[in-house]
């Protein structure tokens, strides 16, 4: 991974650090004692500046504005916001996120959501009310029904909602944020187009039905922020990657355990990573590293993305629809990116050579979410303070330079921003809420409107609007507003298959695609043998774009024959055995019986599908996982694995994909101890050979930090969770002594750089 540079509020930094490689007698840095010394006049201080003075440090694409929407001290700390349908915006304050560099008082209930409104309608809000306080540390909220869900680590929240305040409270999840330290744990609460509710950093799904909520397995995505397209697929990223997605609909592909890495979920988007600030950046956590900082000291590439949003609206004009704005505060700026899609692949470019869509000179400007508003516009959270690195991973060097400049005030400030085109008047945030008019605005350009219409009309559980939503679900030559009226439907549970079985021979793609993704709400023991029928017409008819849905959708058929749907399954990988989406799509359905269609497959073995199952077949009969608990013997290993390692590598060691290898069965935790010692101190760079297998990029961060340098870990402390991996699952080895942490604590005392295999190898 890259360097954690500055990593973003509570967000969304764990595996940082722009990773330079080198043998051990190799690596240099810039002098970490450095305060000022290299930096012009203009940024050897930072003074804090007010909205209006820090506007004026901003350089914005040419022919757009940005204003002020709302400031301190009507919002304090902001890192999440929403509309609602009366225009007004709903604000996440986390007010107690590292107050100074040892994150004093951080676990008091300071926390809120506030209700901004604009009396004056003059576009600047200028009301506050309190909706809910005492909040330890809140993270991401999303409207649903007649309430709200508030994620408050570890715990997901429903408020009932009456006149504006909170009347019930009922605990929907009690471990949504299952161990992992503040910057490791699940935020976002998108209310996404198949009407479910995704998290970044998370691997769980949510929605109420028939009065009880649900929670679903899904794929793990992302660190801090998620956003979909008009196609309800899913984009987030990590602190050091532009941006990720998916090339399918969320819901699907997440049913074999045994299968960490799937082709087409959590795929790198943008593989450019390079940020152009337009001032310098020393106050990122590991700048004293060479390839972090440029010969001008200025940030080289993403350390702290988040809060990424697709720009579904055409206030910008038809060439910024459906772009993707991705955050960066450690460098101060906003980036835009240009997606394009080719058959169910999606691929993206920076839209820019050399510069920023919106950067600036204030050290404090801390973008960390963006949004799409009713308006069209595009809406800025700014968390505005100097300190976003969290105190697990803060080095000397940060802390010197926190000092330097005195980062670590204010606490209390916050903005949020509207950037819209120059010369276009702002159009007022007219959004109707009669029943009539919502189905309507399922035809309207903005795409929040469209959400906002569809969401609103599933939770009013009105039936009665099921003969207008057909009539629009029958506009295919609008596919968006097609899109929005059929699952507006299913969240009705008024769609049938008479709206979907004449939509999967449709021309167009994004119709078929859809239609595709809504067969599990409608399929069942009556009627599977016709839909059996469609997807073996369009295995027959070459359907190459539909080909990985219908392996994804092959569990809706063998529920209720498994004969047939093996047989299709078999036909399926046959007819694609070197498309990889395919034969990922086809092993999702094969939990515990990849070696059985293995062998009924009787494929070449050259071929993908052959490939990836020996491939997994082969990690399985060395994964095997056994009971094993030394949580008693190490109770503060158990501990601090639970909140430092968990969230990447998993609760049973097998690892996460796109995160971190496995701790199970791995040399690296049971073999050399003095090595082991050394990754988890120091940390580990760049690709990883466990076993037979080399784990890099982007199935697994490309580094792993190290917490030498946090002064609340003690020797023993490092021992206790060296031995509670080295003690745990299957894993069976010898004790490491605080001892052994001391000599090489001592022994690599100047070291700041995280190791790489070839170094610890040697």
């Amino acid at each position: 991974m890259k360097a954690i540079l500055f990593s973003i509020p509570i967000l969304l930094v764990f595996f940082l650090q722009l990773i330079s490689g080198g043998r051990i007698n190799d690596y240099t840095f810039r002098n970490p004692t450095i305060d000022t010394v290299g930096l012009k006049d203009e940024f050897s201080k930072s003074p804090v500046l007010s909205a209006e003075e820090s506007i004026r440090t901003m350089r914005l694409e040419d022919g757009f504005k940005i204003e002020i929407v709302a400031n301190e001290p009507l919002l304090s700390a902001p890192v999440a916001m929403l509309f609602d349908d009366k225009g007004r915006i709903w604000v996440v304050e986390m007010e107690n996120y590292m107050p100074d560099t040892l994150g004093t008082g951080e676990e008091l209930p300071t926390g809120k959501i506030v209700i901004l409104s604009d009396k004056n309608g003059d576009g600047r809000m200028d009301d506050r009310k309190v909706f809910l306080d005492s909040l330890v540390l809140p993270r991401a909220f999303s409207f649903y029904e007649n309430g709200i869900l508030v994620a408050e680590s570890p715990n997901l929240w429903f408020y009932e909602i009456s006149n504006d305040r909170a009347i019930s409270k009922v605990l929907v999840d009690g471990t949504y944020a299952e161990g992992g330290n503040v910057e490791h744990q699940p935020n976002g609460l998108l209310r996404a187009l198949d009407n479910w509710i995704y998290s970044a950093k998370s691997g769980k799904r949510y929605r109420k039905m028939n009065g009880k909520w649900l929670i679903e397995r899904t794929h793990f995505r992302g660190q801090w922020g998620i956003s979909q397209d008009d196609q309800g697929r899913l984009f987030y990223n990590n602190n050091s990657e532009n941006l990720q997605g998916d090339y399918f609909t969320p819901g699907l592909g997440a049913s074999n355990d045994n299968q960490q890495r799937l082709s087409g979920f959590s795929e790198s988007i943008i593989k450019n990573n390079r940020v152009f600030p337009i001032r310098q950046t020393p106050g990122v956590n590991r700048a004293y590293m060479e390839g972090i900082l440029d010969d001008s000291l200025k940030l080289v590439n993403f350390t702290a993305a988040c809060g990424p949003v697709i720009f579904t609206s055409k206030m910008f004009g038809e060439a910024y629809y459906g772009n993707a704005f991705v955050a960066e505060p450690a460098g101060n700026l906003i980036k835009r990116n240009i997606l394009s899609n080719a058959g169910y692949t999606v691929n993206g470019k920076q839209a820019y050579s050399d510069r920023e869509f919106l950067a600036s000179t204030d050290e404090r400007f801390r973008p960390v979410n963006l949004s799409v508003g009713p308006d069209g516009a595009l809406y800025i959270v700014d968390m505005y303070r100097g300190i976003i690195q969290h105190k697990t991973y803060l080095t000397p060097y940060l802390k010197g330079q926190i000092k330097a400049r005195e980062l670590s005030k204010p606490l209390n400030s916050g903005r949020i921003y509207k950037v819209s085109p120059k010369g276009i008047k702002n159009p007022k945030s007219i959004f109707y809420t009669d029943k009539k008019r919502l189905v309507q605005q399922l035809d309207h350009s903005n795409g929040w409107i469209r959400n906002k219409a569809q969401q609103l009309i599933v939770d009013s559980k009105d039936k009665q609007l099921e003969k207008p939503l057909r009539e629009f679900a029958s506009r295919t030559d609008r596919p968006l507003t097609a899109i929005h009226a059929l699952w507006a439907m299913e969240g009705l549970s008024v769609l049938k298959k008479e709206d979907i079985l004449p939509l999967l021979k449709n021309e167009n793609w994004t119709i078929r695609m859809q239609a595709l993704s809504l067969v599990p709400s409608v399929i069942n023991k009556e009627n599977y043998t016709e839909f059996l029928a469609v997807f073996r017409f369009m295995l027959v008819q070459n359907d190459a774009l539909a080909a990985p849905y219908l392996g994804f959708l092959n569990p809706f058929i063998a529920k209720y024959d498994s004969t047939n749907a093996r047989q299709f399954l078999i036909d399926l990988a046959k007819k694609y055995p070197n498309n990889s989406f395919t034969a990922d799509a086809v092993i999702s359905n094969l939990a515990k019986k990849e070696a059985e269609f293995h062998k009924a497959l009787a494929a070449d073995s050259s071929t993908v599908i052959s490939k990836r199952l020996k491939k997994l077949m082969d990690e399985l009969s060395k994964k095997s996982v056994s009971n094993l608990d030394a949580s008693k013997e190490y109770p503060k290993g158990a501990s601090l694995f639970r909140s430092i390692c968990q969230t990447c590598h998993g609760a049973d060691g097998t690892g996460i994909n796109g995160l971190a290898p496995p701790l199970n069965k791995s040399d690296w935790v049971t073999g050399d101890k003095s090595r082991l010692i050394k990754v988890i101190l120091y940390g580990l760079s760049g690709p990883i050979k466990i076993g037979e297998r080399l784990y890099k990029a982007p199935e697994i961060s490309g580094e792993m930090p190290g917490i030498a340098s946090n002064t609340s870990f003690s020797d023993e402390d490092i021992a206790q969770v060296a031995n509670y991996i080295r003690n745990s699952w299957s894993n069976k080895a010898d004790k490491v002594s605080s001892k052994s942490v001391t000599e090489i604590r001592a022994k690599y005392k100047s070291r700041e750089k995280a190791f790489t295999e070839a170094e610890l190898n040697q």
